[in-house]
């Protein structure tokens, strides 16, 4: 490994080297955490640490691969690939695999994505005869979720009279009687949600101390990254794991913790030395990414907020342009000149699409931002949007590989049983539900014993049932004789499913047939990579996790898939759009942030109490530092929010940003009011001048604007002058004689397509 004096910088030095005890790393925003982390887990290997003694929790595989490619490269493959490196819920997962059986699962259960859990659940709503428009699927999933994040079973759920009473007020009172069901039908079916990895691992430890015990005794040494974003059941199992050795490093920053409505505690961070009053604090307070304009524009900004473990981020980088602030009178408006930033500065400075990243806070304000970026022909996409293994003819495949794997899945079993069709009917289908329910089984193994267990179906339909059993028997006999990708492709060509793709010869069709071999293509590399070896627990016996790169294996990496984990390859040269909760992690040269208006961010969710709009406050914290060279904040007047129009004051955030750190064309905010919820006085940022005619009593005379241009003179790439839009560039010139047309993009009113002979364009001299 490399010089690590030469490497580090002096805190990060010693947060690397102190690797016995317990360690809170506080990394400021664009500080090099994960160097740190990297260089930590190579200097544990370096020290002698039998790697298998490891583990290194992350919140995205994106976030684990990097690292662990990072170590490869600094210690070697051979070592490195042996430490225990993944999200939380992969790493726990994998444990569950060995030790689910004591809870009562099988190694082979699956985990369920959040379409499954829904399906799972409007099925319940429809068993219970409960209106889906009350008992709202997503609603019901979430309330499960903060349950089981916070350690609560659905026994105690429903034996709890204040949240029986909660659910009453909010008009469900039968929540907790779902929770019982959705429990019940996921055990049957060896399914697991998300959750249920967190939850399940926290009940092995808590009721088998034999496993704890295990468990600690292997895990000698743990890192813990992006620690401000654990929740109460993620902490617990960390505070279990590392209470024998406290060989424990947590790193994180404070002031980037956002995702309390999802169920993480900030407390977790802020209390780490009341749980571990030995433990030593290191803080990264260098910034490697920003402009030193911006980083001292988020630390006037986070200066606001009281729960915080004070740190003074810096920067050595160059000073910067100052944060713009653009009003607009709408958000119609709002997109376009946000759109036309973007472009003038790509014409400007050279840059690349990739370069922008437009920030909102909610999904919803991405439509005005879109329509302008077409007008203008920038090409973006939407982070977050419908990523590859949500599109339906991935899924439906991805299905067909859950049953094969487990066939007590009821969800795989629904959505492929007659798909491609096979004449087995809804009814034929209500039947087999009712007799699963019935006799307690899987609908699979109902469906095996359909001609025993079902009545009123006929030979025709039962033999077709049959078939489809067979099938899928004949491919979960292949298990552990083919690899992943030897039998996917079996199960893809022998079910029909690429058969019935390929008969549609649309653009859709194909492209369908194009993603279900990408997916194809996914399985083969997965069936080629090298194999990790573990340690046999008792001979020490160095063998596979499992029988081979199986297709079973290849599940559980994709089920643990985030949007983080999902960037499309051809997407790389698009103007970026997201939400700032995704952008986390993420930097770009220059970032948009839209929509600083109250109520809308802050939410007009997140005003209730002080901490709420400190969090709301991190979150802008967040959007500015994912900027490297500049940040544009922009509001507007009014917006269509549920279909009617809203008038809007500018976001309080606004005016907390120190005054020396904003365009001085811009005015200030004026605040009124007290506490940590000031009132907001409408005024304007700057005044936005009217578009007048070039040739108005203000403006130059027709002779001092140079010549009217000739047709031909007009060419891609000259700037010329309208008579009412002002100075523009020539971009695109088509057709001839007198129906040539030019686009030109003018800096006051965008990008316009003009026809030459009514134009009458002069050139810019």
């Amino acid at each position: 490994m490399q010089d690590l004096h030469k490497e580090l910088n002096e805190a990060q030095l010693l947060a690397v080297t102190q690797s016995d005890g317990p360690v809170m790393v506080i990394a400021g925003a664009g500080s090099g955490k994960t160097r740190v982390l990297t260089y930590r887990v190579a200097y544990l290997l370096q020290q002698g640490i039998d790697p298998f003694n490891i583990l290194a929790l992350t919140f995205t595989n994106k976030a684990a691969r990097e690292m662990k490619d990072r170590v490869i490269a600094l210690v070697g493959g051979s070592e490195a690939r042996n430490v225990w490196m993944g999200t939380f819920h992969s790493i726990f997962a994998r444990i569950l695999r060995v030790e689910g059986h004591f809870l009562g699962y099988p190694q082979n259960f699956t985990i369920y994505d959040t379409d499954d859990s829904k399906n799972l659940i409007k099925t319940i709503l429809k068993d219970l005869q409960l209106d889906p428009k009350i008992y709202v699927p997503g609603a019901i999933l979430s309330r499960i979720s903060s349950a089981k994040s916070n350690l609560i079973s659905a026994e105690e759920y429903n034996n709890n009279a204040e949240i029986k009473e909660s659910d009453k007020a909010a008009n469900r009172p039968l929540t907790g009687e779902i929770f019982l069901h959705y429990k019940a039908r996921c055990f049957k079916a060896s399914a697991m949600d998300f959750d249920d990895l967190l939850y399940n691992t926290n009940l092995l430890l808590r009721d088998f101390p034999e496993i704890l015990f295990k468990y600690q005794q292997k895990f000698k040494y743990i890192l813990v990254d992006e620690y401000q974003d654990t929740n109460f059941a993620q902490y617990l199992i960390v505070k279990k794991l590392a209470a024998r050795h406290e060989n424990l490093c947590v790193v994180g920053d404070d002031a980037q913790s956002i995702y309390g409505f999802r169920g993480a505690n900030i407390q977790n961070i802020l209390n780490f030395r009341k749980d571990y009053p030995d433990a030593r604090t290191f803080k990264l307070e260098q910034n490697y990414r920003s402009t030193k304009v911006i980083v001292k524009a988020a630390n006037s900004l986070i200066a606001k907020n009281k729960d915080q473990i004070f740190k003074e981020v810096w920067t050595e980088n160059e000073d910067g342009e100052l944060i713009k602030i653009l009003k607009a009178s709408s958000d119609t408006e709002e997109g376009n000149m946000v759109a036309n930033s973007v472009f003038e500065i790509k014409m400007n400075q050279h840059v690349a699409n990739s370069d922008f990243a437009v920030l909102y806070r909610t999904n919803a304000q991405s439509r005005a931002i879109e329509e302008a970026l077409r007008r203008l022909n920038i090409p973006y996409r939407i982070y977050g949007g419908l990523s590859f293994y949500k599109r339906k003819e991935i899924k439906d495949l991805l299905a067909y590989f859950r049953l094969v794997v487990n066939t007590r899945d009821d969800e795989a079993f629904n959505r492929i049983i007659n798909f491609p069709a096979r004449g087995i009917g809804k009814t034929t289908l209500d039947r087999l539900e009712i007799a699963a329910s019935t006799n307690n089984l899987s609908l699979f193994e109902t469906a095996a014993n359909a001609g025993r267990l079902v009545g009123s179906v006929n030979s025709g339909t039962l033999t077709k049932i049959a078939e489809f059993t067979s099938m899928i028997l004949a491919f979960h006999h292949q298990l552990n004789k083919l690899n992943a990708y030897e039998l996917a492709v079996k199960i893809a060509k022998n079910s029909g499913l690429l058969k019935e793709l390929a008969a549609d010869q649309s653009e859709e069709g194909i492209s369908r047939v194009q993603n279900t071999e990408e997916l194809l293509n996914a399985v083969k590399e997965f069936s080629e990579k090298e194999q990790t070896l573990f340690p046999d627990e008792e001979t020490g016996e160095l063998v596979s996790e499992g029988p081979g790169r199986g297709l079973d294996q290849f599940l559980q990496e994709i089920a643990l898939l985030t949007d983080a984990d999902n960037d499309d390859k051809d997407d790389n040269n698009k103007v970026v759009l997201m939400t700032i909760h995704s952008a986390k992690g993420l930097e770009f040269p220059y970032v948009y942030v839209v929509g600083m208006e109250e109520n809308l961010f802050p939410s007009i969710l997140s005003l209730q109490s002080r901490a709420e709009i400190e969090e709301e406050r991190r979150l802008f914290y967040v959007a500015l530092t994912r900027a490297c060279r500049k940040v544009t904040l922009s509001y507007a007047e009014t917006r269509y929010r549920w279909g009617n129009m809203t008038m809007n004051e500018p976001s309080r955030f606004l005016d907390e940003i120190e005054e020396q750190f904003i365009e001085k064309t811009t005015r200030r905010i004026i605040n009124h009011g007290n506490g940590g919820l000031p009132a907001m006085q409408k005024a304007p940022l700057f005044t936005k001048k009217p578009l007048k005619k070039i040739n108005d009593a203000n403006s130059p005379k027709g002779s001092e604007l140079g010549e009217t241009a000739a047709i031909e003179q007009v060419q891609p790439g000259i700037e010329v002058i309208h008579e009412r839009f002002g100075k523009g560039k020539v971009l695109n010139v088509e057709g001839s004689g007198p129906n040539t047309k030019a686009t030109v993009f003018f800096p006051a009113a965008g990008q316009k397509q003009l026809l030459l002979k009514f134009a009458k364009l002069r050139l810019s001299e």
